[in-house]
């Protein structure tokens, strides 16, 4: 269990770095599939299984909504996938905006989304086992990374300056497109609580230092901060040796 707690860790860890320096939208999602599948191993090392399913089960729901809008946006703006000829889609597609936000922030752990019913229940979980500081510091730091590539990717996306791409607007007009996102959106607002209330039936009350208890939501505010302060700087960024090597996905494809 040791070892898996270590790769686990390392998976998450190494994911969310190289997810802040890419710029291909489907990569940066497949990233964050492979930081989520991190956390479940994590949670299967703690010997959580029921937490780990639990969060396949909530994950599987919003990042279904990510995919799917973001393969609208791919087809929006002209078969291209690199976030940086994105910029301003939010007036382009408003709908599509609000729904892969929403999904975003779930996967973030933003409370009483579907992602916060799973993954604050591991967190908490995990701060009751004896592994040490390092361990739960490396989970803090993992968490927060996913706060900045979600951030990164909205900013880039809707929020920032338009990137010289085409748009179009006319995907928001097609139901077969923009019904399965409507409807995902909800299970990705409700299927939390309900999920929760069908694995575990008895309430869970977990007590723990204040510190903790309130460890990651700080850590989940904090990082939102600090990539907000740090998008005026997206594009003045030299090519240093580590965003080259995070950039190549540490040199993994080759």
């Amino acid at each position: 269990s040791a070892l898996l707690l270590f790769i686990s860790i390392m998976t998450m860890f190494m994911s969310g770095v190289v997810a802040i320096f890419e710029y291909d939208l489907k990569k940066i999602i497949a990233l964050s599939t492979l930081s989520q599948l991190g956390m479940m191993m994590f949670s299967i090392s703690l010997g959580l299984y029921e937490l780990a399913f639990f969060h396949l089960l909530t994950h599987a729901l919003f990042k279904a909504l990510l995919f799917l809008c973001a393969g609208i946006l791919i087809h929006g703006a002209g078969n291209t996938q690199d976030i940086r000829s994105f910029g301003g889609l939010g007036l382009n597609f408003p709908l599509v905006t609000v729904c892969m936000n929403l999904a975003n922030l779930s996967l973030c752990g933003v409370p009483f989304l579907a992602g916060f019913y799973s993954k604050d229940l591991i967190v908490e979980l995990a701060c009751q086992y004896s592994w040490g500081i390092s361990v739960l510091l490396m989970m803090f730091i993992c968490l927060s990374l996913t706060v900045l590539y979600s951030v990164r990717l909205t900013y880039l996306s809707f929020v920032g300056p338009y990137g010289g791409g085409t748009s179009i607007s006319v995907c928001e007009s097609d139901y077969s497109l923009v019904g399965p996102v409507v409807i995902l959106s909800f299970t990705s607002l409700v299927s939390g609580p309900i999920l929760s209330w069908l694995n575990f039936p008895a309430p869970v009350l977990i007590f723990l230092p204040v510190f903790l208890k309130w460890g990651a939501l700080f850590f989940v505010g904090v990082s939102l901060l600090v990539m907000l302060s740090l998008q005026g700087l997206t594009y003045s960024y030299k090519w240093g040796a580590v965003s080259k090597f995070s950039g190549l996905m540490w040199f993994l494809p080759w």
